[in-house]
């Protein structure tokens, strides 16, 4: 795979299909690879980018901290190294949250917004669940499996995805869990709440009923804040709704950035 290097790092990038950019922001822990239930379709509409960010993959995993602005430079880092002036921004939980900086600060680098699975602010109704933070503690230490119980509502798919999130993790050593920990502690910081009404790009914001990383207000809290938002939210949908409820994910995103 083709590397840039931004920002005093290497990023491990991919490029697919024609017309217009769409930049993709994974999650924690996760790299480019945690989008093949999208790709196949969105490349046959969309030029797609995505890539691994600091900390995971095989991009750069530099001794911390991280913030969410600086993924979101790297991003910015990215379309600039691709000559790329403009472009969709689909962000998923961690990536939900470095969209939300980078439409924010370079509002003229943003058609349309996807903001999935993600919160903007840590209060009584939005951020992370509490028993999300034991989760991720446990899998710092070495103990995946409370996260994959939370990430992932079926069982099947916790034993699927499971032991490859697993491998990966392991075959990124330390370095893979301190990146893991750089991304977690850049969460725990991120609050846009008093800016997200600067966003000027039509956004949708979609989230799952079924969610046990977010708190069940989170979607409709930052929906609130934008004013050109249109918030759907899947019944039974889990954290990870991109991979359990694919279909139904494909079909809102794909809709919403192709509508006028």
């Amino acid at each position: 795979m083709p590397i840039a290097k931004i920002n005093g790092i290497n990023l491990d990038y991919a490029v697919t299909g024609q017309g217009v950019p769409l930049v993709m922001l994974m999650g924690l822990g996760s790299g480019k690879r945690g989008w093949m239930f999208q790709t196949g379709l969105l490349k046959k509409y969309f030029k797609l980018i995505t890539f691994d960010n600091r900390g995971v993959g095989n991009s750069d995993k530099p001794e911390g901290p991280y913030s969410i602005r600086m993924m979101a430079e790297d991003t910015i880092g990215l379309m600039d190294y691709l000559h790329i002036d403009k472009a969709h921004i689909l962000g998923i939980s961690l990536g939900g949250m470095i969209a939300q900086e980078l439409a924010i600060n370079y509002p003229q680098r943003v058609n349309k917004l996807v903001l999935g699975c993600t919160f903007c602010t840590h209060d009584d109704t939005s951020g992370d669940q509490p028993e999300w933070t034991k989760a991720v503690e446990s899998g710092l230490q070495g103990n995946l499996n409370p996260m994959f119980e939370r990430l992932f509502n079926k069982r099947i798919n916790r034993v699927i995805f499971g032991s490859v999130m697993k491998r990966a993790l392991k075959k990124s050593g330390a370095a893979g869990v301190a990146g893991m920990a750089g991304q977690y502690q850049a969460s725990l910081k991120h609050d846009t709440a008093g800016r997200l009404s600067q966003v000027k790009s039509p956004t949708l914001v979609i989230g799952g009923t079924s969610d046990r990383v977010m708190k069940p207000g989170s979607f409709k809290v930052i929906s609130d804040f934008i004013p050109q938002s249109k918030l759907v939210i899947m019944e039974n949908g889990s954290h990870l709704l991109f991979v359990e409820t694919r279909a139904r994910f494909n079909k809102e995103v794909l809709g919403f950035l192709r509508s006028n």
